[in-house]
């Protein structure tokens, strides 16, 4: 027994030592080490504890708009609840408008590089040529008997200093009163709300957000979240009621976050009746407010005032739109548990696209997205047409895109409801599964694109859509700038952060959802995920932690490897061996005489290019008794034989030259034209995670093997997945062939 081990062991060892020649990575070590710990708050299944608690804010908040002056103010009083286990001696409340300010963080230092050419625009943005007034101004900060309280402000971040710790399941009301000039979006980048100004009528569409200050959130993780705000990390709040009056000039029209509680004194007798035939049309939008009506309305120009009352129930953001140039449709939605309006607010720039397939976008993005998470639990859902950007609240987005002349090309329109489709999707991820984009942008960015691909796919076949191939160029890149997935939002860089937050992520679910999961079992745990922290505060930890749960799946590699590395996926065939068995003796009966099997062809250490010279030769023995150790049973040697006589036998090599380990798909074209494909899981990889060999018997003879070749797992060199390899031309010889016109 103990010569036996002696034997089993050293073999063993020889294999591993033989096998595993360059560094061992632990590519499928768990990440417990790399996320948060599980507690009583968030579980190891990554659903929500127990002892899960989060914070909340109720609002109620009067604005006026002074289109004077371009400026907003307002009073707004907040309830905040300490649902936490912690007395809290101090509270923080964001004041984004502040990142607008001369001297705090802006974006001038994005395109810092002087030209020898640049456009004025260009000057505007590095060096605040002409400077605009911006941030805030803090009138007063009270609580709910009128008494001051003290204040200090850091930036875009405010400090609330309390007399007495709020005590852990109590609540306090204060009030604060503010104003700020409203920005000229034009005149900044990345200007995702403030004003655009129409020369030609003279008149101003206002897109209002970031625009009161606004409880930080406090949780679990890290206590405060009071990063100051750099405009890419964009939001990190918490849930609430809000009762919203905004009065603006009598003309204008407003679009908001929220149920309108006041249309009888703010819409006409027409409007009103528009928008009941509205709520009962399924199939196509009614317009609220025409064109022609729209067009009268940009010559009123009021000095009056009047005030729009609105509601909205359990969200994290209000935001609202103000003009007198908009055209307005709507359209009702059905959705298996609540029906929503669907509509469109846009200025006569925006028709005739806008008028024929915004409300249509906003319908197929509630539709595909609830089917995939939850269905939408808000009444409205709103798109405003704007310039250049796109931009999400709940209930409310802003998005770009635009004809000239009345025209638009195909791509320019693609653009545009895949921006729409994309900002109503943000709806779910991060409005209700509400994620910390101030530190986790790809958490929102990167699910949400998957979605919204998801929509256009299914909605909009003849579109482009987003596919492994789509993030090669990128994964390929210069590693010394690449970062990581698992890269906090304002540390990526500005020509990147679109690859790395939005497309990456998205790829690395469509292969989770498509080759390595499969659809069925990957949607229901991403539903799951997605119900599990509805109105609550996921992290990444369980994100990863659910679907693993929910799938049964040990998906520890894939996350260490696609979101904590900047490795890519390249794959190489390096070799295709081909055996043949044939039987050199006939008579097999006589068990005692040893029969001898050997390959066709010629044995030779030298690596083919191809299959035409044939199989190489093996010569295959009974196995002797000592091979069995202990196990007195033997195995059927006839019937083994007897299954491989003449069949194909091809032993395959592959390299993982990039880093990232990732299933193995095998294309198999035969002499007669058929195709076969094999699977190989991952797991594959794991006592070698540098090169495998895996062997298969075919019935018939193969002419060529290729990976990957639906392209699945975004390879970033095809060119070394064939075999015979596939010749391609040197960038010389193409010099050449093209110069001497070959």
């Amino acid at each position: 027994m103990r010569r036996f081990l002696f034997f089993l062991i050293t073999t063993i060892l020889c294999l591993s030592i033989q096998a595993q020649t360059q560094k061992w990575q632990g590519k499928f070590e768990p990440i417990d080490r790399m996320i948060a710990p599980p507690n009583t708050y968030r579980a190891a299944s990554g659903a929500p504890g127990k002892a899960y608690w989060q914070q909340r804010a109720d609002y109620k908040i009067k604005a006026v708009l002074n289109e004077a002056n371009n400026t907003l103010s307002g009073e707004e009083t907040i309830t905040y609840y300490n649902n936490s286990p912690d007395d809290l001696s101090y509270l923080w409340i964001q004041l984004e408008q502040n990142v607008n300010k001369k001297g705090n963080e802006d974006f001038g230092s994005i395109n810092n590089g002087i030209k020898d050419g640049m456009n004025a625009r260009q000057m505007q943005f590095l060096t605040r040529a002409i400077n605009f007034p911006a941030g805030y101004s803090i009138k007063y900060i009270k609580d709910q008997n009128g008494h001051a309280i003290k204040s200090l402000v850091n930036n875009t971040m405010m400090k609330v200093l309390l007399e007495e710790p709020l005590k852990s399941g109590t609540s306090m009301t204060f009030s604060i009163a503010w104003s700020y000039p409203i920005t000229d979006r034009s005149m900044y980048l990345l200007s995702r709300e403030g004003y655009e100004y129409f020369p030609e009528d003279d008149n101003t569409v206002y897109l209002i957000a970031h625009w009161f200050p606004r409880m930080a959130v406090y949780n679990d993780t890290e206590g405060w979240q009071n990063q100051q705000f750099q405009k890419l990390g964009e939001f990190a709040l918490e849930f609430g009621d809000y009762e919203v009056e905004i009065s603006v000039p009598e003309d204008h029209i407003v679009a908001s976050t929220g149920s309108h509680q006041n249309s009888d004194h703010v819409l006409s007798k027409t409007q009103q009746n528009r928008m009941e035939t509205a709520r009962n049309s399924f199939d196509k939008p009614v317009m609220i407010i025409t064109k022609e009506e729209a067009e009268a309305n940009e010559k009123t120009k009021s000095k009056k005032l009047k005030t729009w009352k609105f509601k909205a129930t359990n969200v994290r953001d209000f935001a609202f739109a103000s003009s007198r140039k908009f055209l307005w449709d709507a359209q009702a939605v059905k959705l298996p548990s609540n029906t929503v309006m669907a509509m469109s607010f846009y200025p006569k720039e925006g028709l005739p696209v806008w008028q024929e397939e915004s409300t249509k976008a906003i319908k197929h993005a509630l539709e595909v997205y609830s089917e995939a998470t939850f269905d939408y639990p808000y009444p409205v859902c709103i798109s405003v047409n704007t310039s250049n950007i796109g931009i999400e609240f709940p209930m409310i987005s802003f998005n770009g895109g635009r004809a000239i002349n009345g025209k638009m090309s195909d791509a320019a329109k693609q653009s545009m409801i895949g921006t729409i489709i994309h900002e109503v999707g943000h709806n779910w991820f991060p409005m209700i599964v509400s994620s910390d984009e101030r530190k986790w942008m790809w958490m929102d960015e990167g699910l949400n694109t998957f979605l919204h691909q998801r929509t256009v796919a299914e909605r909009y076949p003849d579109f482009n859509s987003t596919t492994p191939k789509s993030i090669v160029p990128f994964m390929s890149g210069d590693k010394n700038i690449l970062r990581p997935i698992m890269t906090t939002s304002d540390n990526e860089l500005m020509s990147q952060f679109g690859a790395n937050f939005y497309l990456k992520p998205t790829v690395g679910l469509q292969m989770l959802r498509n080759s390595i999961i499969g659809k069925e079992l990957f949607d229901q745990a991403f539903k799951e995920y997605a119900n599990r922290w509805k109105f609550k505060h996921p992290n990444p930890a369980d994100l990863f932690r659910t679907l693993e749960d929910a799938t049964a799946t040990d998906l520890d590699w894939f996350f260490r490897g696609w979101f904590f590395t900047t490795d890519n996926v390249d794959m190489e065939l390096t070799n295709v061996k081909w055996f043949k068995v044939f039987e050199e003796k006939t008579n097999i009966e006589d068990q005692k005489q040893k029969s001898q099997f050997k390959i066709e062809g010629e044995n030779t250490t030298v690596k083919a290019k191809d299959f035409s010279s044939g199989p190489e030769v093996i010569n295959m023995t009974t196995t002797p008794d000592a091979a069995y150790g202990q196990f007195l049973s033997r195995l059927d040697e006839t019937e083994i034989r007897k299954q491989v006589l003449g069949k194909n036998i091809y032993e395959v090599s592959i390299k993982n030259k990039g880093g990232l380990i990732m299933p193995v798909t095998i294309e198999w074209i035969y002499t007669d034209g058929s195709k076969e494909i094999d699977k190989l899981p991952a797991q594959i990889w794991r006592r070698n995670e540098y090169e495998v060999k895996q062997t298969f018997i075919k019935e018939k003879e193969v002419a060529e093997v290729n990976l990957d070749p639906n392209f699945e797992f975004a390879d970033v060199d095809t060119t070394n997945n064939s075999f015979p390899k596939v010749e391609t031309e040197s960038e010389f010889d193409a010099f050449k062939n093209k110069e001497t016109g070959n």
